[in-house]
């Protein structure tokens, strides 16, 4: 893997751990050669992410949308800041950028634009892995929601499978090293 995207929050959540694991993942990630792209904003864990794979010597590529640089959220000590019109050109950007997505702790923000992601994966867009920090338990009922949609007839299992899931930054990252994409192709009937 030569870059990673990572959605978090621009917040830093209630729990230090957050913050903390935001700035580890950064370091691991510099650390492991493996470029960062992310949201380019210097707030909350998205900042904290940044740093520290700045501090590590890693490659940062921000991606922002005009109107959010002009909030004065643009990070600016980035190795590569690269400006979009809207939050739509700012996911594919960041999906062309990268070999793999990791979602952390975030709000509606992170969870949209992992979905997307993982929605693209399902419809055959990319074979990328896709995966989830789950740290402290945080996207517990979001997972324990994926397997309501499979037993209620929404998503198949084959798809619920591709999330992968780890509370360990090491564990989670081997994963998506060693991930093989799913076969199995969207199809809808009538």
């Amino acid at each position: 893997m030569n870059s990673i995207t990572v959605f978090c929050g621009s917040s830093f959540g209630t729990d230090e751990v957050f913050t903390t694991q935001a700035t580890v993942l950064g370091q691991t990630l510099a650390n492991q050669n493996i470029a960062l792209v992310y949201g380019g904003a210097n707030v909350g864990l998205m900042g904290a992410l940044a740093d520290g794979a700045l501090s590590a010597g890693g490659q940062v590529i921000g991606v922002l949308p005009d109107f959010l640089k002009s909030k004065e959220l643009a990070h600016t000590a980035l190795t590569e800041l690269v400006i979009v019109e809207s939050m739509h050109e700012r996911k594919i950007k960041m999906n062309e950028l990268c070999d793999g997505v990791i979602a952390m702790p975030g709000g509606f923000g992170t969870l949209e634009e992992f979905f997307e992601m993982l929605t693209w994966a399902q419809l055959g867009l990319h074979q990328k892995p896709i995966a989830i920090l789950n740290i402290n338990g945080f996207y517990d009922e979001l997972l324990a929601f994926t397997k309501t949609m499979v037993a209620k007839g929404f998503l198949k299992e084959v798809n619920q499978n591709m999330i992968l899931i780890s509370t360990t930054i090491d564990d989670l990252l081997h994963q998506m090293k060693t991930y093989t994409p799913s076969t199995t192709t969207k199809w809808i009937t009538k």
